[in-house]
């Protein structure tokens, strides 16, 4: 049986060092003295995580919590993957979504079958992705997938009896990005997750949800907090930035949302400001306008903070990264850690943790 945390083991954690002089919220501040559940995050065994809604709030706040313990601890020595075998698929390019899954599984003692690209399989001879799923269950143990072609998850998983994690579809979802989005914000405000304590935060995003995975994904996991935000700005030189799926979603989940093209006008009341430039249209990329650009002498809420999935063009200009408005790096530093914290229930590894991390049953 794991043992809680006590007052004297706080002291075997060790804080990494932080990305530059941007804001580096401290892990830890999210226990309160509390514990980890391993019956919620037992339930994540071999589940595939296509769209954040494939994890619930309570799965998400143990994950949180799991994800700050794994920050804080070298837990290498533990070796929590050893002979688990991870396919990292990318049909599309990638950097950090690749290098910070493979970075989560290497440090976890697991090995990697890495296709970077996707002109490297059979697909370039026409072999369909249905087949691919099929050969996957044969040669690793989960799969992380990227995929220009929004139905290509749905479409592999006709062959594949492995659980798949996805890393990106289309216009389709993001939902390990989320994830580490919603990481970085809790460290951030731990009281998000506080029932008993009342949160009224203003967010702001710049993009379409509608053709922005990433962005897409960090809303719908919003909805899970939603009594935590006052209102969802969106800022975008579209009349229309949501498409119907998402405008229904938000407005069921009852928080009240406005559409506006003037960014400058809602600047000073946002405390969150989420942001992304890379819109996605079929198999090419496009920016969104230039008019929409955050810099030092942006007029910034005092505490408000940025989030950015990143990669960035000119919209995030680098005066900002010296700020405490910066919890970007944050949160692409903290996005190994989720993914770290996701493949140990994933893959059934919870019973390798260490008693200073506080799971409980």
């Amino acid at each position: 049986m794991h043992k809680p945390l006590g007052p004297n083991r706080s002291q075997e954690f060790t804080r990494p060092r932080g990305d530059s002089h941007s804001l580096n919220p401290e892990p830890l501040k999210l226990f309160k003295n509390k514990e980890i559940s391993e019956r919620v995050l037992s339930t994540l065994h071999q589940q595939s995580i296509l769209s954040v809604n494939d994890i619930s709030r309570e799965q998400l706040i143990e994950l949180v919590k799991l994800a700050a313990c794994l920050e804080s601890l070298e837990i290498s020595r533990e070796h929590p993957l050893d002979g688990k075998l991870v396919i990292t698929a990318f049909f599309e390019a990638s950097t950090r979504t690749r290098v910070s899954f493979e970075s989560a599984v290497l440090r976890l003692d697991g090995k990697i079958i890495s296709i970077p690209e996707g002109s490297t399989t059979g697909v370039k001879k026409g072999e369909s992705i249905e087949d691919i799923g099929e050969m996957f269950n044969a040669y690793g143990d989960l799969v992380i997938m990227r995929h220009t072609e929004t139905d290509a998850l749905e479409r592999i998983q006709k062959g594949l009896r492995l659980p798949v994690i996805n890393a990106g579809n289309g216009t389709g979802e993001h939902p390990t990005q989320a994830l580490a989005d919603w990481y970085a914000l809790i460290k951030w405000c731990p009281d998000l997750i506080d029932p008993e304590v009342k949160q009224s935060l203003n967010v702001g995003i710049l993009g379409t949800p509608g053709s922005m995975r990433a962005v897409k994904s960090f809303l719908l996991l919003a909805l899970q907090f939603k009594e935590k935000i006052n209102s969802v700005t969106f800022i975008s030189e579209m009349a229309d930035p949501l498409g119907k799926d998402i405008k229904e979603a938000i407005t069921n989940a009852g928080i009240d949302f406005s559409v506006s093209n003037d960014m400058q006008d809602h600047l000073p009341n946002l405390d969150v400001i989420y942001m992304n430039s890379i819109v996605c249209v079929g198999e090419n990329y496009t920016a969104m306008d230039s008019s929409y650009k955050l810099n030092s002498d942006s007029p910034l809420k005092k505490d408000a903070v940025i989030l950015h999935p990143l990669a960035r063009l000119d919209e995030l200009d680098r005066s900002l990264d010296d700020t405490p408005h910066n919890l970007y790096f944050s949160q692409a530093h903290g996005a190994v850690f989720l993914r770290q914290a996701l493949l140990i229930c994933i893959l059934g590894r919870l019973y390798t943790m260490p008693r200073e991390i506080p799971l409980v049953p």
